[in-house]
């Protein structure tokens, strides 16, 4: 059993990552993972594996009911991840998170969950409200909106045009052609939410942090990629 000098006690545990959905949100969430890591070396690091398909259907337009179920492909990929060896389960999809609790469970895997790793960092920062940029697929599940009434935080979301806008955005991100317009509309977006009185302004698509510059939001910006990295290092290396 490999042990690492500069960790005492029981070596990491093997995380793995469902990813591809997109590819961009994928290799972004692992460089996040390697900076919220405290390393002195590559032997430090957290021990990945990482299932990126991109093939696997629409979240968003399954859960409004104008696509493919997407679970099939997604148990797939979570047993292979499993057969690898895989403890931990992370997937850097937010709307891939009103299918694959259940699916982890099925696999016998610890799924650190980006919705309740983001709602619980609210929760401690004392937010009474957050606004929501995400796919209309999440809005729908209501996954964030549920995480956070549960813990006394009001839901913020964009109304139907603003709601047209982030879509516009997310797609745009997911394709690699991100316009100094959808920028623009984005930052709009998150400023409308923040005058309706969101403390926070949460980028619940994994997209929507390459399309959004932080500075042109008026509250800070919570990147849940970023507060889920943090804790999937914490949980593989104790």
């Amino acid at each position: 059993m490999t042990r690492f000098p500069d960790r005492p006690g029981r070596p990491p545990r093997l995380v793995g990552v469902l990813g591809g959905m997109g590819p961009a949100a994928t290799a972004d969430f692992y460089g996040k993972l390697v900076e919220e890591t405290p390393a002195t070396g590559d032997q430090s690091h957290v021990p990945v594996v990482i299932w990126a398909d991109p093939r696997i259907p629409d979240r968003s337009l399954s859960l409004l009911g104008l696509g493919e179920d997407p679970t099939p492909q997604l148990r797939h990929g979570i047993r292979a991840l499993k057969r690898a060896g895989c403890e931990v389960l992370a997937v850097p999809c937010n709307t891939a998170h009103a299918f694959v609790p259940r699916l982890a469970d099925e696999a016998g895997l610890e799924l650190v969950s980006i919705v309740e790793v983001t709602a619980d960092a609210l929760a401690a920062a004392g937010v009474t409200a957050a606004g929501l940029l995400a796919t209309s697929g999440t809005l729908h599940s209501g996954l964030y909106a549920d995480a956070l009434r549960k813990r006394g935080i009001a839901p913020l979301e964009p109304s139907t045009g603003e709601q047209r806008q982030v879509s516009a955005a997310i797609a745009a991100a997911k394709a690699g052609a991100v316009t100094a317009a959808h920028r623009h509309a984005l930052a709009g977006v998150a400023r409308a939410l923040a005058e309706r009185g969101a403390e926070r302004v949460v980028a619940a698509c994994t997209e929507i942090v390459l399309a959004l510059d932080s500075r042109r939001v008026p509250v800070p910006l919570l990147d849940p990629a970023r507060l889920l990295a943090r804790r999937v290092a914490t949980v593989s290396l104790g």
